[in-house]
């Protein structure tokens, strides 16, 4: 076996040389514009998510373990540590499947990037509006590029890719927010990403995916913390040959590509084609719930008039989500395509009022997710990644009919990107849910106008629950 040199590090240290050196000058307007956007949208996501069960097991059995309480629980008046506080946080903002994700680098940015961020707003002073947005887009941009690297393969074969690659997102960001110089980034880097982890069975029924991305977020957090005190990390991380991320978390060498890890980093922002959700479910049955919507819309039709649903998708989105559905929980129920398409045609709505614990066990429901069939079409699949959220709906009446719509980007992403107001208009929503009016409206209008904040641990104290 080969052991490469531990100096053979061009990806890596081309990486932390960027995340090191950006500087919020040198972020165009229109990135800055949609990262406040999709601030906006992270946070009201997790404030909807405080008072769900998983959150409220995760936040009481943590507190129990904390002396130190520092930092906030967003939507709560509870305080944790840091890192604590960072677990949890991520956790939020996944807890109800209706956060954002990168569909090329198949992960979920705001979750892994914003609470460890939060977190050192309130531990460290002196770092402002303006830094916190800077260190988000450092974050935003690593990732997503990192996902890239390993491609759709990655899920396919049962890593959680928002899990697994968000600890770069995390750490890319905090490095960003503590100012770290360029060699302590390349330990960051390396300290995160040998704490990354995430199973996809988690998707079967478990309250643990939720978690996925708060670990990841510590994890960031960890790395970026322990390199500035002189821990030091992988430093070759994605490149070696041995025991490296890509080599490890990929089944062979052809798998990856490294050229990803750092193509137009600097000039393209990954920013820009990061996708919001407007359906309370996993990414990729967004675009097969859009097409029955516009099938719906323009032909009228009851769900009794359905003789069956046929949907020709990638093979990842088969294997992620065209199983078999049955009863196990909200998560299996969210991240189940059959179900969802059951949901949206009984509903009219696939969003947090539809997954309750009546909706998720109901026969009726179950019955007609039993109608729809996912299968797999070469021809969508021979696309690849950027392509892998691609559908080809069939709605087959009983009388004979045929209804066909195909759909390659779902609403809110990059192609049909949210106006503010609807980004807005979603965040009140969700945190009115939790929070006071006047407060969810001092959050909206500070995030919105986060470059002119002197201090970014405003923004922390007032995601707190009074």
């Amino acid at each position: 076996m080969s052991h490469d040199s531990v100096a053979d590090n061009p990806c890596t240290r081309k990486m932390a040389a960027f995340v090191s050196g950006l500087r919020y000058a040198q972020i165009p307007e229109e990135v800055v514009g949609r990262i406040k956007l999709l601030i906006l949208d992270s946070l009201g996501c997790a404030i909807y998510a405080v008072d769900l069960e998983w959150s409220r097991i995760l936040i009481n059995t943590l507190g129990s373990l904390d002396s130190s309480t520092t930092c906030g629980v967003w939507g709560t008046s509870v305080h944790l540590s840091a890192p604590h506080a960072a677990l949890v946080n991520g956790t939020l903002v996944q807890g109800f499947e209706l956060d954002d994700v990168h569909r090329v680098g198949v992960m979920h940015v705001g979750a892994v990037t914003l609470p460890p961020l939060c977190a050192l707003a309130e531990i460290r002073t002196g770092l402002s509006g303006r830094d916190f947005l800077t260190a988000a887009v450092a974050g935003y941009e690593i990732g997503p590029r990192v996902g890239m690297c390993m491609g759709q393969e990655h899920i396919g074969q049962g890593w959680h890719q928002g899990a697994t690659v968000g600890v770069f997102s995390a750490a890319a960001g905090a490095a960003a927010f503590l100012r770290l110089s360029e060699d302590q980034i390349v330990h960051t880097l390396g300290i995160a990403g040998t704490q990354s982890s995430g199973l996809m069975a988690a998707q079967y029924g478990s309250m643990v995916k939720r978690m996925h991305a708060g670990r990841a977020a510590q994890s960031g957090l960890y790395g970026a913390l322990l390199a500035e005190a002189g821990f030091t990390g992988i430093v070759n991380v994605f490149e070696s040959e041995y025991g490296g991320f890509c080599t490890t978390f990929s089944r062979s060498q052809d798998r990856f590509t490294l050229t990803e890890l750092t193509s137009g980093l600097g000039e393209r922002f990954e920013t820009m084609l990061i996708s919001l959700k407007f359906y309370s479910c996993v990414g990729s049955n967004h675009t097969t719930l859009d097409a029955i919507a516009a099938i719906r819309a323009r032909r009228p039709f009851a769900v009794e008039d359905v003789e069956r649903i046929v949907v020709r998708a990638s093979q990842v989105t088969v294997d992620h989500v065209g199983w078999k559905y049955r009863p196990a929980g909200t998560t299996a129920a969210q991240l189940n395509l059959a179900f969802c398409v059951a949901t949206l045609l009984l509903e009219g709505d696939v969003f947090v009022d539809q997954f309750s614990e009546a909706a998720i066990t109901n026969p009726v429901r179950i019955a007609l997710a039993d109608r729809v069939q996912v299968v797999n079409d070469p021809d969508i699949t021979a696309l690849g990644t950027k392509f892998r959220h691609m559908v080809k709906v069939e709605v087959v009446l009983k009388d004979g009919t045929v209804l066909s719509e195909t759909v390659e980007a779902p609403r809110g992403s990059e192609r049909r990107f949210a106006t503010e107001a609807e980004v807005v208009e979603k965040f009140e929503k969700l945190a009115g849910h939790v929070l006071p009016a006047p407060q969810v409206e001092s959050i909206r209008d500070v995030v919105l106008h986060l470059e002119q904040l002197p201090h970014a641990k405003t923004l922390s104290n007032l995601l707190k629950r009074p």
